[in-house]
């Protein structure tokens, strides 16, 4: 009874310590992302990944690639915490009945996704106002025609900042603009993701009943982390956009999913939604590969097995 009761914890933990070591590895390129899927047709400021980076060290310093860094490392322990934790919850409750087949495993990942959206959007429009800020104030410098007459350089805002003017001119649903956007890109990822890192995993197995080599989980992980991430990248593109608070006067505004899609369409072509793509690929499989190896070492278990244990 006492694995069963430390079962929950451990899971949180383990999804909790992944995802701090995940994203600290990779948030430069997920900047890199936020910046490039933002670009719009008339200012444009990074030809590349390697480019925006290069320029941002350049314009902001190293520490310039980490904005919005801490608002990720703060929200994304419960964010992978609930996503890997709920799906093992789906997992085992849909296997009660009998086989989890391949239906179930991403009957598993949708609820999975749906939990995850109640951290994921906040914390996902408050990084890209971060993220996106050295973008703005860098085309303001560098391309001041696409900056609206009038306009004031301002000092780039803080977290709490940003949490306090939405949550008083809108409220908290200021906080979770864009969720039907989040939904629509985390649902169809978990689906894709979880049954297919689950059956690349089981080919590394040894035996029937024995675990995955670490290496198998982190490939497996890697894997299915970038195909999920790159099937997915249009809906991210569109969440980007309509998360995005703060643009050029040349730059498009969006008053809901169906609008975006039109006027991306229309103005930057079918390619505008790749972008981001590969760089999304990069930040997402070694974060899901990371997640894996914390989540199959038990490094949740271990911890709580110092803990003192309840008599029965």
């Amino acid at each position: 009874m006492a694995d069963k009761q430390i079962s929950l914890p451990a899971k949180l933990i383990n999804g909790g310590i992944a995802g701090l070591i995940g994203v600290t590895c990779v948030f430069p390129i997920d900047l890199a992302k936020t910046r490039l899927q933002n670009q719009q047709n008339g200012s444009r400021l990074y030809t590349s990944m390697s480019d925006c980076l290069i320029k941002t060290i350049r314009s902001e310093g190293y520490f310039g690639m980490y904005r919005g860094a801490a608002v990720n490392l703060t929200l994304v322990t419960p964010e992978k915490a609930i996503k890997l934790a709920a799906n093992d919850f789906f997992r085992h409750h849909l296997s009660k009945d009998g086989k989890l087949t391949l239906f179930k495993e991403m009957l598993a990942g949708c609820g999975a996704g749906t939990c995850q959206v109640i951290v994921t959007t906040p914390m996902e429009m408050l990084k890209i106002q971060l993220q996106d800020a050295g973008r703005i104030a860098a085309q303001r410098k560098l391309m001041p025609e696409t900056v609206a007459a009038g306009t004031v350089e301002t000092k780039s805002p803080t977290a709490m900042q940003l949490t306090r003017e939405l949550l008083r001119e809108k409220g908290i649903a200021g906080l979770y603009k864009g969720l039907g956007a989040t939904l629509l890109r985390d649902v169809p990822f978990s689906i894709i993701y979880f049954p297919l890192f689950a059956n690349l995993n089981n080919l590394g197995k040894r035996g029937a009943d024995g675990p995955a080599p670490f290496y198998v989980s982190f490939i497996s992980g890697c894997l299915a982390g970038s195909t999920a991430a790159v099937a997915v990248n249009p809906v991210d593109v569109i969440k980007t956009r309509l998360q995005s608070l703060n643009r050029g006067s040349t730059e498009d505004t969006y008053s809901g999913v169906t609008d975006c899609i039109r006027k991306i369409l229309r103005n930057e072509g079918p390619t505008a939604f790749l972008k981001g793509a590969y760089c999304r690929a990069l930040v997402i499989a070694p974060l899901f590969g990371i997640a894996q190896v914390v989540y199959f070492l038990g490094v949740g278990e271990f911890i709580l097995s110092f803990l003192p244990k309840k008599d029965n």
